[in-house]
């Protein structure tokens, strides 16, 4: 856990690093599959005040296993992602401006170019809002409900990244660090994207077998970018 805690601390302090957050708008946890034990950033503690041993360990039925301070008000949503979707091991929230913009819009973020097809096959989704009665019987944990339920026809580590209406970003990985990158990524892609519009306001997403060869290139079976 300690090691575990480590990592997480790292990652969250990305999150500022890369200006993804602003004041203590965000979150990263990551999960230890084999204990069922995930560790998260505490709620509203300021990220240069935190320390490894700040973050909290959580199980999976919500229980608080070690910590001195309460997790993160958003745990409840990480909590139902790593319940519904196994392949995932660490994940990211936050209300970065570009990505958040097109939340706030109701927007998709479509892929008009190889920048975002190198790492998200496909328009990065929107999901709905909840109704008032999801609001109201539970908010952060309807939120990863309506996640896990899109995502249950899609194969979610190809697009490990969706936009919450009103409201703003989750990624994911298969650790804290990859899912920190592609909230790098979504970022930088959201802002291209919504420059790409202003530039001209007709665009059409980029062809599909451009798109196909970039992601493949990268995750499919015979990828051949990097070093083997």
């Amino acid at each position: 856990m300690e090691e575990l805690k480590q990592r997480v601390y790292e990652a969250n302090m990305l999150l500022p690093k890369y200006q993804l957050v602003t004041f203590t708008w965000g979150n990263v946890s990551e999960i230890d599959r084999k204990t069922g034990y995930f560790v998260i950033k505490p709620s509203g503690v300021e990220y240069e005040k935190l320390k490894p041993e700040d973050m909290v360990v959580m199980d999976l039925e919500g229980n608080k296993i070690e910590g001195e301070y309460n997790p993160s008000s958003d745990t409840p949503t990480h909590l139902e992602i790593y319940k519904g979707m196994p392949e995932v091991t660490g994940i990211v929230h936050t209300h970065s401006p570009w990505g958040t913009s097109w939340a706030q819009a109701g927007r998709g973020i479509p892929c008009y170019g190889t920048t975002h097809a190198d790492y998200m096959y496909g328009e990065i989704p929107c999901v709905r809002n909840l109704t008032k009665e999801e609001i109201d019987e539970a908010y952060e944990k309807n939120t990863g409900v309506l996640i896990v339920e899109h995502f249950k026809e899609r194969e979610y580590m190809a697009m490990p990244a969706v936009l919450c209406k009103n409201h703003g970003v989750f990624t994911w990985g298969k650790d804290a660090h990859e899912a920190v990158h592609n909230a790098v990524v979504l970022e930088e892609v959201a802002k291209m994207a919504a420059q790409t519009e202003r530039i001209n306001p007709d665009v059409k997403p980029a062809p599909q077998e451009l798109q196909d060869k970039h992601y493949y290139r990268k995750h499919g079976p015979n990828a051949y970018y990097g070093q083997k």
